[in-house]
């Protein structure tokens, strides 16, 4: 049967999974009126649509499959006490989407339907048979088991930056992988407060001034970036796992799943046939420099893993910083506040932003925790 660490972590994760369903359904969460026309019961009601939109009918399918699977595992129990948590997982995420679709009556511009629920509660039950097929097969409970001896102290913490780590980089970014890029929240910020200041005139002025377009990144400084970008979330793994041949597949799990989130943000953002357009110059070395990089250090100790990552973190975020804003990224960026991805916008620009300075955080708590790390 599943351990109660892997139970926890599949809550966890469920938990980001529901919070991100929530603001995908709902964003903006304003502009809320009555339908009007409509009454308790119309509101009950969902429509069936009047059109199909493949997208459409693709992500509400493939969106709640995790959930049912995430859900059911942090449900489940004794074998032959499977079919409680998977009825338990489907049931809730039925309702989940339910309510998300009569909520969407409020919003202008949002749509509930039917088959959105439909499509849903499918998705859902798929992921929940996922959990059964893998517990008769064993797989579940060696990964519960895996994970119960490899994530500690402050794993379940470090477990969820890596859940948010593919989140963080389907925002468009000035080079591939590279996170943490604050100048352009951070400078309006200083500038609105410094204003009429008396002694912060010079730092007002400076600030304000219009900025000087930075000279491109050469081939040398994009692949560094990219590089770093890959190799942080391997040693935030690294700090919870214990050296061996599963520190290879997570580093070789981290490449594919940059490479497949990269590739799937430029198709829908730009059409199938432009879906590698984002291994511009240094993307793809970068990625071999990173993987190469983390196979390098991953006989190191937790420990050393953690003060490496701080490190990397540091340097990659100082660079990022520097890099300038290149076409590809303002097209990136206009299609994203115009186009279907505004729901998704605002969550993943403030992951992109934030994750390595919460990674850093929690490796320098990982250090002070240093005597139970080796």
């Amino acid at each position: 049967m599943p351990t109660a660490a892997g139970r926890t972590a599949a809550a966890l994760a469920a938990a980001v999974m529901v919070a991100l369903v929530l603001y995908a359904s709902l964003y903006p969460f304003e502009g809320w009126r009555w339908p009007p026309g409509l009454g308790l019961a119309d509101l009950l009601a969902l429509p069936w649509p009047q059109y199909f939109i493949p997208f459409d009918i693709g992500s509400n399918l493939v969106g709640y499959l995790p959930l049912g699977l995430l859900l059911a595992w942090a449900m489940g129990g004794p074998v032959y006490r499977v079919w409680w948590p998977m009825s338990a997982a489907v049931l809730a995420a039925a309702a989940l989407s339910y309510g998300v679709e009569v909520a969407q009556h409020f919003l202008p511009g949002r749509h509930p339907s039917l088959l959105d629920w439909v499509l849903n509660t499918v998705g859902a039950a798929a992921g929940a048979l996922l959990i059964l097929w893998t517990r008769r097969l064993g797989w579940l409970q060696a990964a519960s088991a895996w994970m119960a001896r490899t994530v500690e102290a402050g794993g379940l913490s470090g477990a969820t930056l890596l859940v948010l780590w593919p989140l963080a980089l389907l925002f468009p970014a000035p080079v591939a992988l590279g996170l943490g890029q604050l100048g352009p929240l951070l400078q309006p910020l200083l500038v609105e407060a410094l204003a009429g200041v008396p002694w912060a005139e010079s730092w007002h002025a400076a600030l304000a001034a219009p900025v000087v377009p930075a000279q491109p990144l050469d081939l040398a400084g994009a692949s560094l970036i990219t590089a770093l970008g890959l190799l942080a979330p391997c040693l935030v793994a690294y700090a919870m796992v214990r050296p061996g041949w599963r520190r290879l597949l997570l580093s070789l799990g981290a490449a594919g799943v940059a490479a497949g989130v990269m590739t799937l943000s430029t198709a829908l953002n730009f059409g199938p046939q432009h879906a590698l357009a984002w291994l511009g110059p240094g993307s793809l070395q970068g990625l071999g420099l990173g993987l190469a990089s983390a196979w390098v250090v991953a006989p190191v100790p937790r420990r050393l893993a953690a003060g490496l990552g701080l490190v990397v973190l540091t340097v990659g975020v100082m660079l990022v910083a520097r890099a300038p804003v290149d076409p590809y990224l303002a097209s990136s960026l206009q299609l994203w506040e115009q186009g279907r991805f505004i729901r998704f916008h605002g969550l993943a620009q403030w992951i992109g932003w934030l994750w390595p300075y919460a990674a850093g955080l929690w490796l320098l708590g990982r250090l002070g925790a240093a005597p139970t790390i080796r």
